[in-house]
């Protein structure tokens, strides 16, 4: 690791300890969504008021409520209907993912190219855990956004790496930086956003390969399912891993039967997935 790479991670390490950290924001449009559907007394009318406030947002859920996943025998219309058709996790994760999009934005081209990649990778992991979940009795939408989020915590290194180029003089000693420090940030900034306890639970844990909490399987095992499974393949060092020592695949009753996965993966719901979020 280069001297300026182990100074970026001492930095990080003692900001994050002493919550100095500097940590992404989500849009203001996105805080009054999230605030409009984690009230429960609040109606579809006041969430889709909060949506309307952005005429792109307002306009994509349209779209999505049309969607093949998502249309009834009704065309929608109107952003309140919409609203009801998807349901509070649905919007939350569709405002979340613009949002996102947002965020993945760069000014350097190797920066920019990295952050491509990124996103089209979280886009592959929330459609096969939208995928897995449905068939192990967990939500599929909010699997869905937990594997939209899982590796947001490598923002703050590539917005770091904009800043200093010398960072990615030695592109294996980033990533393997990036592998490290990732879920412990990730877990930092979903709890700056008042995220939910297991979408926060997904971007620590998903990394962790031997993790057995007990009790039913959950968004983590999923998540962590679908990553490796979105590694297949690749040079990354996740292709590489014995299956048969995954917990979260026996947790999901898996055992190491890849070729379960590989059809989440490959179905037409996941394929439409990656469409809707633009992978």
């Amino acid at each position: 690791m280069s001297a300026s790479a182990e100074t970026l991670v001492t930095t990080l390490l003692e900001d994050l300890e002493a919550g100095r950290l500097e940590l992404p924001t989500l849009p203001e449009v996105a805080l009054r969504v999230r605030d409009a559907v984690e009230d429960e007394s609040s109606s579809a009318r006041q969430i889709a008021e909060a949506v309307s406030s952005d005429p792109a947002l307002a306009a994509r859920l349209i779209q999505v409520a049309n969607s093949p996943l998502y249309r009834g025998r009704r065309e929608v219309d109107d952003v309140q209907t919409a609203v009801v058709r998807l349901g509070r996790d649905l919007v939350r994760t569709l405002v979340t993912s613009l949002a996102m999009r947002q965020m993945f934005q760069a000014t350097t081209e190797a920066v920019d190219r990295r952050l491509h990649a990124l996103w089209s990778h979280s886009v592959q992991v929330a459609a096969i855990s939208r995928a897995l979940a449905g068939q192990h009795g967990l939500a599929p939408d909010r699997a869905m956004l937990a594997g939209l989020l899982h590796d947001v915590g490598a923002l703050p290194l590539l917005v770091r790496a904009e800043e200093d180029e010398s960072l990615l003089a030695d592109e294996a000693a980033f990533d393997a930086l990036v592998r490290e420090l990732h879920p412990r940030l990730g877990e930092a900034i979903l709890r700056s956003w008042r995220l939910p306890d297991y979408l926060v639970a997904v971007a620590a844990g998903h990394e962790d390969l031997a993790r057995d909490p007990g009790g039913p399987p959950d968004y983590v095992d999923v998540v962590t399912v679908a990553n490796l499974q979105s590694h297949l393949g690749s040079d990354h060092p996740l292709a590489r891993v014995d299956w048969s020592r995954v917990s979260a695949l026996r947790r999901l009753g898996l055992a190491d039967d890849v070729s379960v996965v590989e059809l989440a993966a490959e179905s037409e719901e996941a394929r439409e997935v990656q469409a809707l979020l633009g992978g």
